[in-house]
C-alpha cells in the first residue's frame, strides 16, 4: 500500500485530489496539510512514501517545504505554474516529480506509483524546455565533486540517469537484473549526497556524463552483479 500526504492550500482542490487517490486501490491517504510548515511536520510524523505538495502555499512555500521533505518522503510537486522558476526550483530541491493540475486521474495515480518505485515524472509540457535547458548550456567538468567516487559500474548508471532511462530500461541497457540497478541508484545518490534521481538526471546532464562512460561489452569484461 502506497502511503501519501496530499499538501495544497485550496479546501477544495485538496479534496478533489484526495478523492481520486482514494480511488485506486493500491493508495491510502494519510494525511492532509493546507501549508507547506504543516506539510513538513506531517511528513516528519507520517512519513508516507509520497507527499503530493503544491507550490504557492502560506507559511512555507512547496518548494521550500520540498526541501525539508526529500530525504523523509519522495515528493511529487503538483502545481497550475509551469514556470521554469518553480520546475528547476522543485526538482533542485529534491523532488521526485512535477506535475501540473491539469493532469489526469489516471495519470496522476499512475506517477504517485512511479514515483514509490523510486522513478521520476515529469509532465511532458515541461520536459522538452527542460532537455532545452541543458542543451544550451556549457558542460561542466567531468572532475564535479563526488563524481570520482563512483566506481565504473556506477557510472555507467549515473550516466543513464542522464539520459532518462527507468531502473527496468538501464537494467536492460547494462545487463544486470532491476534489483541491482535500484542499489547502485540509491549508492549514486548517498555518494553524491543527493535527495532524488531527477536531481542525480540534473547533475549528470550538467556534467555531461552520457558522454562520459557507456557501456561495452566488447570492451571490457561486465562488472560486479
Amino acid at each position: 500500500m502506497i502511503e501519501v500526504l496530499v499538501a495544497d492550500d485550496q479546501a477544495a482542490v485538496r479534496a478533489g485530489l484526495v478523492l481520486i487517490l482514494r480511488g485506486a486501490p493500491d493508495v491510502r491517504v494519510v494525511g492532509e496539510a493546507a501549508d507547506g510548515a504543516r506539510a513538513v511536520e506531517l511528513a516528519r510524523e507520517l512519513r508516507p512514501d509520497v507527499v503530493l505538495m503544491d507550490v504557492r502555499m502560506p507559511r512555507l512555500d512547496g518548494i521550500s517545504a520540498t526541501r525539508e521533505i526529500a530525504g523523509i518522503a519522495d515528493v511529487l510537486v503538483l502545481t497550475t505554474f509551469d514556470m521554469d522558476e518553480y520546475v528547476f526550483g522543485a526538482l533542485r530541491a529534491g523532488a521526485a516529480g512535477f506535475l501540473l493540475k491539469d493532469v489526469d486521474a489516471d495519470r496522476l495515480v499512475e506517477a504517485v506509483r512511479t514515483v514509490a518505485a523510486g522513478e521520476g515524472v515529469i509532465a511532458p509540457r515541461v520536459t522538452r524546455r527542460l532537455i532545452g535547458a541543458f542543451a544550451s548550456r556549457p558542460a561542466a567538468p567531468a572532475e564535479t565533486p563526488g563524481l570520482d567516487g563512483l566506481t565504473p559500474r556506477e557510472r555507467e548508471v549515473f550516466a543513464c540517469l542522464g539520459e532518462g532511462l527507468s531502473n527496468q530500461q538501464i537494467a536492460a541497457r547494462l545487463d544486470m537484473a532491476e534489483t541491482t540497478t535500484k542499489t547502485h541508484v540509491s549508492r549514486i545518490l548517498g555518494k553524491l549526497g543527493l535527495a532524488s534521481r531527477v536531481q542525480a538526471a540534473i547533475l549528470a546532464q550538467e556534467t555531461a556524463a552520457t558522454g562520459l562512460s557507456r557501456h561495452d561489452p566488447h570492451k571490457e569484461a561486465p562488472g560486479p552483479r
